[in-house]
């Protein structure tokens, strides 16, 4: 997976476990904030006025994590004030890197050929992860922050009112923010994060119990969607969002590479007319590539694919009609 060290850039690192074998997450490291008029968010420190032009974000097409910031980015209409560059689809002995002989994975600032140097130019000593996405900060020439549930929240609100985007649409509403965070925190540690804590799990035990974990919370998500059209009531909100990258990917890459093949999202009737309904909204098919999700997921790993061998299948057809206008929808 590899990380810097003093600034340093080190290829053997393995996934971070317990001593039962069950994978960790690391946190993320930068946690600034960007906000309407520059003052300190929730956690690091202030001096990001949200202004048009100002922050570029990086992300990877594979990752799910940014994925995510990709898709507020779109819904709220900030291509044009948020600019952007993606990575190569999977990465090398140097982490996520670029490609510059071209504009679709080219480093758009500097020039750079691997994202840690992106980090080595916020902070020349920084040890850690080198992870997607980025939030980056042209200004101040530096990175705000690399959490990807923290940027979309800067791209629900920051800009509402710097003449950018779409103020009119809130993913996270004041008055279903309890709601959403429950849910969020119920679908990141057993969906979200469950899939690879299934995938990178080095027990059996531990591949168990974070593969139970996946289905268990897949099966009550099936039968909360049963009388509601969205994971909140009848209102859209980031809830769906941190869900929809893990729907996206899951039949294509977690079933067979993370072994979580109890069920395929296509299995679930609910669940699947959801993620296809989600699918369909505008901006939203153009942020979905599943054949880069498997050559990722199913890339060469000494431990897990070591021959690097990518199944032809299966076929998901995300644009067949789905159904959930059945349900009513908040105007």
């Amino acid at each position: 997976m590899g990380r810097l060290i003093d600034g340093q850039w080190n290829n053997d690192e393995v996934a971070p476990k317990t001593k039962d074998g069950q994978y960790i997450r690391r946190d993320s490291i930068f946690r600034n904030w960007v906000t309407a008029d520059g003052a300190p968010g929730p956690s690091g420190e202030g001096g990001f006025k949200a202004e048009p032009g100002r922050y570029h974000l990086y992300i990877a097409i594979n990752c799910p994590w940014a994925h995510r910031t990709q898709i507020v980015r779109a819904l709220k209409g900030l291509e044009d004030a948020v600019s952007m560059s993606t990575t190569l689809p999977r990465r090398n002995d140097q982490g996520w890197v670029f490609d510059n002989s071209g504009e679709k994975f080219r480093e758009h600032l500097f020039g750079k050929t691997a994202l840690h140097e992106i980090y080595t130019t916020a902070d020349p000593d920084y040890s850690g992860r080198v992870t997607v996405p980025v939030l980056w900060d042209k200004t101040r020439g530096t990175v705000v922050n690399n959490e990807s549930s923290e940027i979309i929240r800067m791209f629900n609100s920051a800009f509402d009112g710097a003449g950018a985007g779409n103020p009119s649409l809130d993913l996270y509403p004041a008055d279903l923010r309890g709601e959403i965070d429950a849910i969020n925190e119920r679908v990141y540690n057993n969906v979200n994060n469950g899939v690879y804590r299934a995938g990178f799990a080095r027990t059996q035990d531990a591949y168990e119990d974070a593969y139970d974990a996946v289905f268990e919370t897949l099966d009550a998500l099936e039968e909360r969607l049963a009388g509601q059209r969205y994971l909140v009531g009848n209102r859209l909100t980031e809830a769906d969002w941190r869900l929809f990258p893990t729907l996206a990917r899951f039949d294509v890459a977690y079933v067979g590479a993370f072994k979580c093949n109890k069920r395929r999202i296509i299995d679930y009737p609910n669940l699947w007319d959801y993620a296809r309904e989600l699918f369909q909204m505008p901006g939203i098919a153009g942020t979905v590539v599943p054949e880069v999700y498997k050559r990722g997921y199913y890339s060469i790993s000494a431990e897990r694919n070591p021959l690097g061998i990518v199944p032809k299948g299966p076929e998901v057809d995300f644009t067949a009609p789905h159904g959930r206008d059945r349900l009513p929808a908040a105007a």
